[in-house]
């Protein structure tokens, strides 16, 4: 089983990354899969999530507009796009997976800092 996150790094105020997680080991495309963050000093937090056939989405308020979550079940691979992002971005993020009552995985986390 694994989790794998890429794409993260530094980036100025206004800025765009976009994240992957490449996932093996268990059936992704029924897996619910999400992106979380963890900044210094704070709680976990989720930021997106998007279910098993992609026909649903969520966000968390802080990056409705700027984020968006996605998919692709064919190469086992889910995606963060990040634009305008913020200094208050900045933080370690993680990828979910999530079947209930099956499993529940998470990746390494990858690191996002938002600085000029």
């Amino acid at each position: 089983l694994q989790l794998v996150e890429s794409g993260g790094g530094l980036v100025q105020p206004g800025g765009s990354l976009r994240l992957s997680c490449a996932a093996s080991g268990f059936t992704f495309s029924r897996s619910t899969m999400s992106w979380y963050r963890q900044a210094p000093g704070k709680e976990r937090e989720l930021v997106a999530v998007i279910t098993s056939d992609a026909s649903s989405t969520d966000y968390a308020d802080s990056v409705k507009g700027r984020f968006t979550i996605s998919r692709d079940n064919a190469k086992n691979t889910v995606y963060l796009q990040m634009n305008s992002l913020k200094p208050e971005d900045t933080a370690t993020y993680y990828c979910r997976a999530r079947r209930i009552g099956m499993y529940d995985y998470w990746g390494q986390g990858t690191q996002v800092t938002v600085s000029s």
